[in-house]
């Protein structure tokens, strides 16, 4: 059977019943005192499917309470196929697109697409990058800006990436995991900081040759560099950063080809997505099904409203076509 005919995809009762035992394997658990299991389905006339009242502190709820989902008019099984179409989409999917294949607004595929992206944020992570034997690279690109603008930080002393462009500073364990976040600019106050946190000092640190990594790295294990300024890219086929620039070249190519703007207010949660897809990457055993599952437990405690995301028209404008 194809995947696109799953019935989690096309009827929301189905789709509340995968949810429901997605995040509530032991029983419901009320979104408001936290009780698990002590609640009963209510089945009355008047009752919407999936209603529940807490035998603990009498509230009612469904299993999109206290989530991304809450109070969406949107039907639940559409829900459920949007996170599938964004985590099996390597480079990610527009809200254009979004909203011609689900025939919903572009506005609330627009508002859908970001709760999405914030579900997939991790919030905090459970262990640092790296560890012993092991290699962390870190590397610094610019998101934005016009392709006129691509080397003017160059001809301007103190800018960081040109007219319009966004640092992003992301670090990868070979073989694990990326951490990407939009920095203010890349200096050893903003980077060291952010290093000494997600990385563990007995990892091997690899970067190119800027002079901002020497003195951030000095703590760690071990720091090579590769001379990118003379053209040297890989030396004894360990010193390398060809992995954090594989990572780049997957953002870059979602950016221009698939969003084709970004904006900075929302740059971090467009890197959650991004960030999400690689560390649930096919390559660490993961397929698309066990990849949609942990992108929607991700869904509970997070509550984005539109008023935080703006207006699109002020923020993101992805181009029809």
């Amino acid at each position: 059977m194809s995947i696109a005919d799953n019935p989690i995809f096309h009827d929301a009762e189905a789709a509340r019943e995968w949810l429901e035992a997605l995040l509530w394997p032991d029983g419901p658990i009320c979104p408001h005192c936290g009780l698990i299991g002590a609640a009963y389905a209510l089945h009355g006339k008047k009752q919407r499917a999936g209603l529940y009242e807490c035998k603990g502190c009498s509230e009612q709820f469904t299993v999109t309470v206290g989530t991304v989902c809450e109070r969406s008019h949107i039907p639940l099984h559409k829900w459920v196929l949007a996170f599938h179409l964004i985590v099996a989409s390597k480079k990610g999917m527009s809200a254009h697109q979004m909203h011609r294949m689900m025939g919903i607004t572009y506005k609330s595929a627009w508002f859908m697409c970001h709760r999405i992206r914030e579900a997939l944020a991790s919030g905090s992570f459970p262990a640092q990058l790296g560890g012993e034997n092991k290699v962390v690279e870190i590397d610094e690109t610019y998101v934005g800006g016009k392709e006129a603008n691509k080397h003017a930080w160059k001809r301007t002393p103190g800018s960081q990436g040109g007219a319009g462009k966004a640092p992003v500073l992301s670090l990868v364990e070979r073989d694990g995991s990326v951490r990407s976040q939009h920095v203010a600019n890349v200096n050893a106050k903003t980077v060291g900081p952010v290093i000494a946190e997600q990385v563990h000092k007995a990892s091997y640190i690899m970067t190119d040759d800027a002079l901002v990594y020497p003195a951030v790295t000095k703590d760690f294990a071990g720091h090579g560099t590769v001379n990118h300024s003379a053209e040297e890219y890989v030396r004894a086929q360990f010193w390398h950063t060809n992995t954090v620039e594989n990572y780049f070249s997957i953002l870059k190519r979602g950016i221009t080809g698939t969003f084709h703007h970004v904006s900075e207010a929302h740059l971090h949660r467009y890197l959650a997505e991004f960030d999400f897809r690689y560390n649930q990457r096919a390559g660490l055993g993961v397929d698309d099904g066990e990849r949609m599952a942990k992108a929607a437990q991700g869904i509970v405690g997070k509550r984005l409203t539109y008023r935080r995301t703006s207006r699109p028209q002020e923020t993101d404008e992805e181009i029809p076509y």
